[in-house]
């Protein structure tokens, strides 16, 4: 029987293996993101949504790499979600030093909309200059001065109408150098190396903390309102995108922008699988796929060959291999932190935990985002 079910197991593994060495193989071709000179682009081209919620302590950053934007930037809008904190009055002070900065006030988010698309939407309603890019930040990252024209030079030179870009990370400290890269190969495994485009929905992949969208494309399919019950929006905007016939992108970038996601380890472990699952409207039986991948090609294989179970040749070889295509992706993701812990080599012991909880979140109905309970009801949004 134990021998049956080590078979079962190799067969299973090298099917899902082989899944993930083909997508591997096929991504990642395109070089990074590089920084292009000013005058690239037309002044005034690109509009730039940054929606906030109680980010004083972190904002400043933001707005001073969003000061030193060229003039390819007409409008800068920085959208207050209802903050209790000081940053309404922090973007006050930066708006006096550059008219092209905004404070847009939408309040606290309807029940019915994820709170980031809210201020997304709000922010597109006040842009007044018709420009003909959107670029949307979050506000914990940390923009170059050329990143603006950088990302359209890419879009035009590769004719897409949508790209993100896969941001370098700034970790807390060893214990997030453990969990943030065994969370962040959980995306490499279900969607490949970035750096590429897709048309494949279930391929498609984006990272709201920097995407760029044509403001017709964005027009076509139904404005930022099409996201509003969405608990990870920037997948479900590249899924519908790509579901159009649009190419995706997904790009590194040569040090164009960087992000420190989350205060801590335990930040990171309570609120990125919400939306790291990847699971809207849209995410189908190939996300389930995905994730069941994730478990038996990435957690599972050091797990199985540290206990005493896989005594069958086949089991431990095809776990070796298993395990080398992990270290191998480790080396590769080792340039998305560029200030990494010596943690980060161990980051593969922590894959199971990882796995565990993505599936915990995907099988949830309700999560807890800034204090506020969102119910998630056939892979829609309602909030509590």
């Amino acid at each position: 029987m134990r021998r049956t079910l080590g078979l079962l197991l190799v067969f299973v593994q090298s099917l899902l293996a082989a899944r993930v060495v083909w997508r591997l193989a096929r991504t990642g071709r395109d070089v990074p993101i590089r920084s292009v000179p000013p005058g690239s682009t037309e002044p005034g081209a690109v509009a730039v949504i940054v929606p906030a919620l109680n980010e004083a302590h972190r904002l400043e950053p933001c707005l001073e790499g969003l000061l030193a934007f060229g003039n390819e930037v007409g409008e800068i809008m920085i959208v207050d979600g209802g903050s209790t904190d000081g940053t309404r009055d922090l973007v006050r002070t930066y708006a006096g030093r550059d008219r092209r900065l905004r404070l847009v006030e939408a309040g606290r988010a309807p029940e019915d909309w994820n709170g980031k698309v809210w201020g997304l939407a709000a922010g597109a309603r006040a842009l007044g200059s018709g420009a003909q890019w959107l670029l949307t930040l979050d506000s914990d990252v940390r923009p170059a001065p050329a990143l603006a024209r950088s990302l359209v030079a890419r879009a035009e030179r590769r004719r897409l109408r949508l790209l993100s870009v896969a941001t370098a990370q700034r970790l807390s400290g060893a214990v997030e150098g453990l969990l943030h890269p065994a969370f962040l190969a959980t995306l490499v495994y279900r969607f490949g190396r970035p750096s590429g485009a897709t048309r494949t929905p279930g391929l498609a992949l984006a990272n709201g903390q920097c995407c760029l969208i044509r403001s017709d494309l964005l027009h076509e399919l139904g404005g930022f309102q099409a996201l509003r019950d969405s608990l990870c929006e920037d997948i479900t905007l590249a899924r519908l995108a790509a579901r159009g016939g649009d190419a995706v992108g997904f790009y590194e970038s040569d040090a164009l922008i960087d992000v420190a996601m989350y205060a801590d380890w335990r930040d990171a472990w309570d609120n990125w699988p919400r939306s790291l699952t990847t699971r809207d409207g849209l995410f189908g039986v190939a996300g389930w796929l995905g994730l069941v991948e994730l478990v038996l090609v990435q957690a599972l294989p050091l797990p199985l060959l540290l206990s005493r179970w896989p005594t069958a040749g086949a089991v431990r070889r095809v776990n070796v291999l298993l395990l080398t295509i992990r270290l191998g992706m480790l080396v590769g993701m080792a340039r998305a932190y560029p200030s990494r812990p010596w943690t980060f080599w161990l980051s593969p012991l922590l894959d199971l935990p990882a796995g565990f909880a993505l599936w915990r979140s995907a099988l949830r109905t309700r999560h807890m985002w800034r204090s506020r309970a969102v119910t998630r009801q056939k892979g829609l949004l309602v909030a509590l």
